[in-house]
């Protein structure tokens, strides 16, 4: 598929230039003999999996982002892309707090679904068209930091899923009753 390349700011990349900065910063701090160990070994039961369907793309994934003690390269790139901006297909890395909080809501709810994405990333550009046309959009949002996610997770009531959310104490928690979603964010914490 042809990639139309454009200067971004460093927070806007398109995917290959996405992969290709985090690739190098993998490389460039990682020691000789650390390569070999990024490898992700095989599962176990020490791994923390999350998986999405983004509802605006249709495309689903399955991703280990953490494995005995360390976070991985490969799947933190993976969820990232699913979580681009759809609008602008600019995809910006996840903050790692971000999928942890995510994980542990999963866990508390018991409940292992994908997650249905609303919103992930943001680039400046669509959340200020956003925030035209709603209230609700925040113009300093922490979508544009890869720092927030706007998921449901199908078979389990939002309203149950917001106060296990909040339960959490990890973030900003908000529901959006009408569009069956709720926000979270690694932000300061405070509900809505």
């Amino acid at each position: 598929m042809p990639e139309k390349l454009e200067e971004k700011s460093n927070i806007e990349l398109s995917r290959r230039g996405f992969l290709t900065s985090i690739a190098g910063v993998a490389i460039s701090l990682a020691s000789p003999g650390t390569i070999a160990s990024a490898v992700p070994s095989p599962v176990s039961r020490h791994d923390r999996e999350l998986s999405f369907y983004n509802t605006h793309t249709g495309e689903k994934l399955s991703a280990t982002f953490w494995s005995d003690g360390k976070y991985l390269d490969d799947g933190i790139e993976e969820i990232s892309w699913i979580l681009r901006d759809h609008r602008a297909n600019i995809a910006s890395p996840i903050d790692q707090k971000l999928l942890d909080l995510l994980h542990q809501l999963q866990v508390k709810v018991e409940h292992q679904a994908e997650f249905h994405v609303i919103s992930g990333y943001r680039s400046p550009a669509t959340n200020k068209m956003l925030n035209k046309r709603s209230s609700g959009v925040a113009k300093r949002s922490y979508h544009m930091l890869g720092k927030a996610i706007d998921v449901r997770l199908p078979g389990f009531d939002t309203s149950k899923l917001h106060y296990a959310a909040i339960s959490l104490k990890g973030g900003g928690v908000g529901y959006y009753s009408s569009s069956n979603f709720i926000h979270m964010d690694v932000g300061r914490v405070r509900y809505w």
